[in-house]
């Protein structure tokens, strides 16, 4: 063999045109329907996942199925029937019509699959699906924009669990948050002020999904940045991965979008569950607070969220909107979440073409 043999650079030409990249879209999960059964068995998977509620197995065993599954699950059920739409439930239809948009804007070098961290359509399934793609990467891009280990965390977990015994593992990217992207800001901004022009509003709730305060304290690396307090501020390194300082930015974010003056928003925390404190403020004492010092009006935005569920539809669209009313206010809204506008799936095309955006 000659020397100019050997100097010839290695032809990639037919590499190339193999290359094929998988997208995972990952949800929090949706019972298969609203009976009692369905919203049971969602429940204990949930709940027993012990980034979700970070307890010893035995006493989280005993938790959620002799207490909390048991009798949860039937109050649940005649919440999630209210929530539920002829095709099923909003956040799963939403999620099949993303993913559906996003393979025809991504075109024939990527293959997506949608999949929830608990029900269906599973994480294992659908990565089973990508698998047999002969995939030179996998994109895996958890639908929750700030992030925080009882979520995002977990379907890295479970991912990794469904692959590790893989032979052959291609690459694999995991998106961590995209709260700062240009497209989800203002695909919020853009719905926000839809509905500043239909109505002049005395004040802007921005209410995220809680956790307890032992998760943030967990994930403070530092041991001692974090105090629930001013150390939210502003995001920097010490508390990049802290999921209420990322809510506290996201809110910032859309304020200055927005364009809404200072003292007329508030940050707050929803959804608690047990005794133990969760992050504060709670969106259901900010709400009275507000009417207190006169607030008649509010737009309510739910940013942790993509897709409508019970979490915004019923939870802040109706339940806080009652405590609202109830407490003196009299005209509450809801801005819907972004569901599968084009402008999500423009976003969702950035983070997966290109990284750093």
């Amino acid at each position: 063999m000659s020397a100019t043999t050997l100097a010839q650079p290695f032809d990639t030409t037919t590499l190339n045109d193999v290359r094929k990249t998988g997208v995972l879209l990952v949800n929090l999960g949706t019972p298969d329907s609203p009976s009692v059964p369905d919203v049971r068995k969602y429940l204990r998977q949930f709940l027993m996942d012990e980034r979700v509620i970070d307890i010893p197995y035995v006493n989280r065993w005993f938790l959620i199925n002799l207490v909390i599954a048991p009798f949860r699950a039937p109050k649940s059920a005649k919440v999630y029937k209210q929530l539920w739409r002829p095709d099923g439930s909003p956040l799963k239809t939403y999620g099949y019509s993303v993913k559906d948009k996003l393979q025809k804007v991504l075109g024939g070098d990527y293959v997506v699959e949608l999949a929830m961290r608990y029900q269906n359509p599973s994480i294992e399934k659908a990565l089973v699906a990508l698998r047999k793609e002969c995939l030179t990467e996998i994109i895996v891009v958890p639908f929750f924009p700030q992030y925080a280990s009882a979520s995002t965390g977990s379907v890295y977990k479970e991912v990794m669990r469904v692959v590790k015994d893989w032979e052959v593992l291609p690459e694999i990217r995991f998106v961590n948050r995209f709260l700062e992207h240009p497209k989800f800001i203002k695909g919020f901004v853009d719905l926000g002020k839809k509905y500043m022009a239909q109505h002049d509003y005395d004040h802007f709730v921005f209410s995220y999904h809680g956790l307890p305060e032992r998760q943030i304290t967990k994930g403070d690396v530092t041991g001692s940045f974090c105090q629930f307090g001013s150390c939210c501020d502003k995001l920097d390194h010490r508390n990049q991965h802290c999921y209420r300082a990322q809510c506290f930015e996201t809110t910032r974010l859309l304020v200055k979008g927005l364009g809404i003056p200072e003292g007329k928003y508030t940050t707050c925390f929803q959804s608690r569950l047990g005794k133990s404190p969760w992050i504060k403020p709670y969106t259901d004492e900010v709400i009275p607070e507000l009417t207190k010092k006169g607030v008649k009006s509010a737009l309510a935005f739910s940013p942790a969220f993509v897709a409508d569920c019970l979490e915004t539809t019923i939870e802040v669209g109706e339940e806080y909107k009652e405590l609202f009313e109830k407490e003196g206010g009299v005209h509450w809204q809801l801005v819907e979440s972004l569901n599968d506008s084009d402008i999500w799936v423009e976003c969702l095309e950035d983070i997966v073409k290109n990284p750093a955006s």
